[in-house]
Parts: C-alpha cells; structure tokens; sequence
C-alpha cells in the first residue's frame, strides 16, 4: 500500500495482539480473598491448637483439612482467571469491530471518491455523443430537401397557413364594410403557429402565451390547439406526458408525403414514438373508452388538415420545428396507435 492509497483512519496496529495486561482489579480482588481465607482457616487452627494442646491430626484429617483450606482459594482464582478470560474476549471483540468499521468506512471513502472522479468523465462523453447526434439529426432533418425559394422569407413574418385566407373568405361571415373576419389582423406565422402548438412551457412564459394568443385568431390553427389541448389532457391522466417522449425523428420528405396522402411503409418513420408503456397505455385506452377514442380521432384529423395546409408554405426547418412540438409527439403516438401510418 503506497502513501497516497494509505487512509490515516486504519490503525494496523489494531491487529496486533496486545500484550498481557498487568494486575488488574479482579487479581486484587482475588488476593484479597485468599489471604483473607487463609488468614481466617490459620487464626482458626491457632487458637483451636492452643485450646487443646497438640494436634493429634491423622492422614485422612490432614488431607480433609488441606482441601478445606485451599480448595475455596482455588475456586476464588478459577473465578478470577474466567473474568480475566471473558475481559480480554469483550477487549478483542472491540478491537475487531472497529477494525471493520474503519474498513468499511476507508472502502466507502474510495469507492466515493472514485464515483466522483469517474461520473464527470461519463457524463462529458454521454453529453458530447447526445451532442453530435443531435446535430447529426438536425443536420440531416435541415438540409435533405431544403427549399432555396423559401428560405429568404423568415419565419417570424410567413405566414403559417398557406390557404388560410382563402379558407376564410369561404366559411367566415362577412363584415358590413364586406371584410372577412379574419382579415382584420395579420395572418398567423410560422412562429407563433410552432411555438402555440408546443404550448408555453410554464406559467412564467409570457412570449408563449403571446404566441399562443395570436394563434388562437385564427379559426383553424384555434380548432387544432383546442383539440391537442383536450387529448395531452386525457394523455396526462394516465401519466403521459410529451416531454417524456423521444421519438425518432422523421426527415421532413416523409412529412411532406404524408401531407400528399402517401401511406404504408414510405411514411412509418412518423410512427417514431418507441415508448413501449405509453404506446401500450394509450392503445388500451383507445380500446376501452369511447371518450378517449372520439377526442384522439378529432385530434388526428385536425392535425392532419392544418399540416396538409402547413406544409405548402413551410420549410424543411420549419418542418423539423413543428415535428418536435409536444402536439406533433402527441399525434406520432396516437397516429401509430391507431394505425395512420399503416
């Protein structure tokens, strides 16, 4: 054992056997008791000899005398000898146990110490490959089929339905200077169409909640929030919640064809959700409450419809944005649930 590994709190000389103690106070005790007795069984022949003269003592007498006289110091230092044995056993006993305490104490003190040295180095390397493969996906979900005609136009300013405005004239009523009732404000854009779907982070989030308000004006991107809002809600009582969700992400080709209508196999990477208890949570409260079931269908055909419309405007960025909103993780669950990318 080198220097640096030695701990200060293992005391080797703890398993060294001591050496014999000196007298103690049972040996005291026993002397004490001895003398005591021989003096008492002495004093006791003394003055019996002088009372009837000469001891006439035969060989049976004198051995019965002897045993009278120092059996009981016998017995009094058998005594003694099993206290002297029983202290020393409690003294090694303590000093076994102490041993191992500062044993397992040392091993805990190392084995903490070397969890220490070694949790950052995993760590970094676990955050540098989650790093590069984030990157890697965002590179790849970016730039497939990147669209140079659309990239001029910035996010905060396109609008996020292509065909919303003429959706309106259709279906809203007129005002009386003859103005669609969505034309009073501006359209809603990509932004805040991403950001509303993704819903504010907490209560605290003052630009999500803006975001939120300003897509709420428009009638369809409205009937899609509502109906997301409804389904996390029933999600989120059975413990599933979206932030718990890593799908595989899908490039943004494959959300094109799905937008086109394309189904089967060219559009099961959308199906990325692999959460097995939340697949299997989902898919048996489909089975068993009609509720639920009703509210996930809506769910699945407004998300379908505003994509459709979503998708003729929008870039492969602003593809890859929406598809990692909490509402877009909510229908690759239930879409592959219910079978929509079958």
């Amino acid at each position: 054992m080198t220097e640096q590994n030695k701990d200060p709190a293992i005391d080797l000389g703890i398993f060294a056997r001591r050496g014999a103690p000196g007298i103690t106070s049972t040996e005291i005790i026993a002397i004490v008791l001895s003398v005591l007795w021989v003096g008492g069984v002495g004093l006791f022949f003394l003055v019996k000899s002088s009372d009837d003269g000469a001891s006439q003592l035969d060989a049976l007498a004198l051995v019965i005398t002897l045993m009278a006289i120092f059996l009981p110091v016998a017995v009094i230092w058998v005594g003694a000898a099993a206290a002297r044995s029983a202290r020393i056993m409690r003294e090694e006993a303590a000093r076994l146990q102490s041993a191992i305490d500062a044993m397992r104490h040392t091993y805990l003190t190392q084995a903490h110490n070397a969890g220490l040295e070694l949790k950052p180095s995993v760590e970094a390397k676990l955050d540098k490959i989650a790093a590069a493969q984030k990157q890697t996906e965002t590179a790849i979900a970016t730039f497939t089929s990147h669209r140079e005609k659309l990239a001029a136009e910035a996010p905060e300013t396109k609008p996020a339905l292509a065909n919303s405005a003429a959706e309106a004239s259709e279906s809203q009523p007129t005002l009386a200077l003859g103005t669609p009732a969505e034309e009073i404000g501006p359209p809603v854009s990509i932004q805040d169409f991403v950001r509303a779907l993704n819903f504010p982070e907490n209560a605290d989030d003052k630009e999500g909640f803006a975001a939120l308000r300003r897509a709420l004006h428009d009638r369809q991107v409205a009937k899609l929030v509502q109906a997301a809002q409804d389904i996390l809600t029933l999600l989120s009582q059975d413990g599933i919640y979206m932030d718990d969700l890593r799908p595989d992400r899908a490039r943004p080709e494959i959300w094109r064809k799905f937008a086109k209508g394309e189904r089967g196999r060219t559009v099961a990477a959308l199906g990325g959700v692999r959460d097995r208890s939340s697949l299997a949570l989902a898919a048996g409260r489909m089975r068993q409450d009609p509720i639920f079931r009703d509210t996930a269908h809506h769910f699945l055909r407004q998300f379908d419809q505003t994509f459709v419309s979503f998708e003729k405007g929008a870039s492969d960025p602003d593809i890859a944005a929406l598809s990692d909103t909490r509402t877009a993780r909510a229908f690759m669950l239930l879409g592959r649930v219910a079978g929509t990318f079958d």
